[in-house]
């Protein structure tokens, strides 16, 4: 892990590429504080997890439903608010190794909102974990923790792509 110095001593929100399946377990271990997921709500339909998730105060977000997803956002400005940090992966779904995803649309809305610092986090080589071979696979994954953002310091509607931009700079190589 390098960058480890980037993490504020105060409740932010983690925002990660997101290649593999071991993703959410690398976050949970990367850091000490505090920490929850958002989480789209198709999570919910697997055994065990979603149990797990609630005790973690994970927050599950319909995309498909604008109401359920604005509640959902009030929630996690509330668990910041609380003192616990939150992961975003805002590609939506798994990279699988291939080229970085962009961000869905309003992804970012809950470090705008709750005026959080924002901490980009760029995750590489997490796929050959899983994804590659179809099966568990031994394999090193770098976890590079990027200096923070204050979402104030940009216009609300710059604030994903200064962050993508980031994120696509380390795990890619440049900033397209």
């Amino acid at each position: 892990m390098k960058g480890l110095e980037n993490i504020p001593n105060e409740p932010v929100v983690y925002v990660a590429n997101h290649q593999g399946n071991f993703d959410v377990p690398i976050m949970i271990t990367a850091t000490k504080h505090p920490k929850a997921f958002i989480s789209k709500i198709e999570v919910q339909k697997f055994p065990i997890i979603p149990h797990w998730m609630e005790l973690m105060g994970c927050i599950f977000i319909d995309r498909s439903d604008r109401r359920q997803s604005i509640k959902a956002i009030r929630s996690g400005v509330e668990t910041i608010k609380s003192g616990q940090s939150i992961i975003i992966f805002p590609e939506g779904t798994r990279s699988k190794g291939g080229p970085m995803k962009g961000f869905k649309a309003g992804s970012l809305t809950l470090a705008t909102s709750s005026g959080a610092k924002i901490v980009p986090v760029a995750i590489q080589g997490s796929h050959h974990l899983l994804e590659t071979k179809n099966r568990i696979t031994p394999g090193t994954v770098d976890v590079t923790f990027l200096p923070a953002i204050n979402p104030a310091d940009i216009p609300n509607k710059e604030v994903a792509a200064t962050v993508e931009a980031a994120i696509r700079q380390i795990v890619e190589g440049d900033v397209s």
